[in-house]
């Protein structure tokens, strides 16, 4: 949950103060190393599998198919007039589902930002803050029109990943490709009519296993034919690969006349078997870099201090001679909370002698959980003490044991 006012955000246990913003920062750099390990790897395979456009638009037509029935009968629907009843229930009905959906997109993620049950009960009551019904509105409608409208138009002209991909790419980067010459053959690809059914009098006729369905071209999210060869707008999600294999099933044959490979097996007079290729100095520092900076970022959270201090003289004037000729110098002594907890923390001086530190009534002092407590301490020696003591400690100390000891200086002249 982002707590915006408290300053800090949940993950579980896990309370994250503005402080971190290293973490945060870390994470950004893992999942761009992420995103070009797998596409030196498997290419666009984020694209196809886990993008939230993806993710979206694969919703969205899973419904207008359960709604609306296979593509020839959406195809008819979206011919007919809209003074039939059947339009009017089967689109009208998909459009409304989609706002349903996109609703329910953009209302979840307003509730990450405040206490979920009871913003759900202030909105439908209309007591929410502003913010919550814009931040919804907005969001409802951007989610229909990536998911229900644009679609394959995100990815095409409005994504950037898929305009710079291609640098990331290797000839052994899996992808997903058709294989003309299985496919083709020297003849060309025609449909399945008498006489070309069998494998045997196909081949007869120098004509490969591709039977012309378009069937590839029908599944693909971006309207594209991979027949084409490997093109930009591809964004991996193998949608043709499946329905070839369905064709190849039904004629008899073998599958893999659309698969995921790499230009280098495809090269080859005889493809071998599909395989990775890890193998290369820009994968394996992709990898190494993941490696590293995860274990140091594991490292730091679990190696997090519960609270976080600063000790700040304060050089205004950097000391002053009171009347009976003690030096005094102030210092600024700041304190965060960040257990997860209500905690105790007391304050002492080592170095110094007994009652030369000053806390006022803040020897020991409570701080809720996310809080910080500015305490002002001043240290007092006499003239003598003052030229022998140059330098001293002061010692924070947690109820829960957790002990910070930090140095400061006693300033007797500028």
């Amino acid at each position: 949950m982002f707590d915006i006012p408290g300053r800090r955000y949940f993950i579980f246990d896990l309370t994250v103060f503005p402080q971190d913003i290293f973490w945060l920062a870390m994470l950004l750099f893992m999942a761009a190393v992420l995103l070009f390990f797998a596409t030196a790897l498997v290419g666009r395979a984020f694209c196809g599998y886990f993008c939230f456009q993806t993710l979206w638009t694969d919703a969205f037509i899973w419904l207008e198919h359960v709604i609306q029935g296979e593509r020839p009968n959406r195809l008819r629907l979206a011919r007919e007039p809209w003074n039939r009843a059947e339009k009017l229930l089967k689109v009208g009905g998909t459009r409304l589902v989609w706002w349903l959906l996109s609703f329910w997109t953009a209302f979840t993620f307003v509730l990450y930002f405040s206490h979920a049950p009871d913003m759900v009960v202030a909105f439908f009551q209309g007591e929410a803050a502003a913010a919550a019904y814009i931040t919804t509105l907005a969001l409802t409608v951007s989610t229909y029109l990536a998911a229900g409208v644009l679609r394959e138009h995100v990815c095409t002209f409005i994504c950037p990943y898929g305009r710079f991909q291609s640098v990331m790419y290797e000839p052994e980067t899996l992808a997903v490709h058709y294989d003309k010459r299985r496919g083709e053959g020297p003849s060309g690809r025609i449909a399945a009519r008498s006489g070309l059914r069998a494998n045997e009098e196909r081949r007869a006729l120098g004509h490969g296993d591709c039977v012309d369905c378009k069937l590839c071209v029908q599944v693909c999210p971006v309207g594209i034919d991979i027949r084409d060869g490997l093109q930009y707008k591809c964004i991996s999600c193998g949608l043709c690969v499946d329905a070839c294999n369905t064709i190849m099933d039904k004629m008899g044959w073998q599958r893999g006349l659309i698969r995921y490979d790499s230009e280098v097996n495809l090269t080859k007079p005889v493809p071998g078997p599909v395989k990775l290729h890890w193998k290369n100095l820009k994968v394996l520092g992709y990898g190494l870099s993941l490696v590293l900076m995860t274990a140091y970022l594991v490292y730091d959270m679990g190696h997090r201090n519960s609270f976080e201090h600063s000790i700040q003289q304060i050089r205004q004037p950097l000391f002053v001679t009171l009347s009976d000729g003690t030096i005094r110098n102030r210092y600024q002594i700041r304190l965060t909370n960040i257990s997860g907890k209500e905690e105790q923390y007391s304050i002492e001086a080592r170095g110094l002698p007994v009652g030369a530190l000053e806390l006022g009534n803040f020897n020991k002092v409570s701080i809720r959980n996310g809080k910080s407590v500015i305490i002002q301490a001043s240290v007092m020696l006499d003239p003598i003490r003052a030229n022998e003591i140059h330098d001293f400690e002061f010692i924070i100390r947690a109820a829960s044991g957790e002990t910070v000891i930090d140095p400061a200086h006693f300033f007797t002249k500028h």
